[in-house]
């Protein structure tokens, strides 16, 4: 079992699967849409939600991300969509060049909070926010860290 990042998004979670796809470098993209299942004609989907994504998945490096749009006729039940700092996508790989590469991509359109650099932690470490507002941290060597830590305590 793993566990993963789920994005959902405003309208816009076929653009940012697009955008997270190519600068991650995906090997698999799956996408759902709600027209791609049969509607209950009792509760029909506004035609213009029907395009939404109501699921998906992107996976690349090992890793996966999922990504969903939330339905305007549904915010009644899930509340607005409010971007916010308390989630972040961490990615963690030994592969600098790979490191370097999904954050150069992922930072076009968004905001580099930290740059890629050498720091007492990690020899490769930046986090950004991304035109989507989500917040990414990268860092090469976080296992290293936390196991030398643990063991200099012991």
């Amino acid at each position: 079992m793993s566990a993963i990042a789920y994005l959902n998004f405003d309208g816009i979670a076929e653009k940012a699967i697009e955008f997270y796809s190519e600068a991650l470098n995906a090997n698999e993209v799956k996408k759902v849409k709600f027209k791609d299942f049969p509607q209950d004609p009792n509760y029909p989907l506004p035609e213009n939600e029907l395009n939404m994504i109501m699921e998906s998945s992107i996976e690349f490096a090992g890793g996966k991300l999922m990504m969903s749009d939330i339905l305007p006729s549904m915010k009644a039940v899930t509340g607005e969509l409010v971007k916010g700092n308390n989630v972040l996508i961490s990615v963690v790989m030994d592969d600098k060049q790979t490191l370097e590469e999904y954050f150069n991509q992922l930072s076009v359109g968004g905001h580099v909070v930290m740059p890629l650099s050498n720091t007492p932690w990690s020899s490769c470490f930046g986090m950004l926010v991304d035109q989507f507002g989500v917040a990414w941290k990268f860092n090469s060597d976080a296992d290293k860290f936390l196991d030398s830590v643990i063991s200099n305590k012991q």
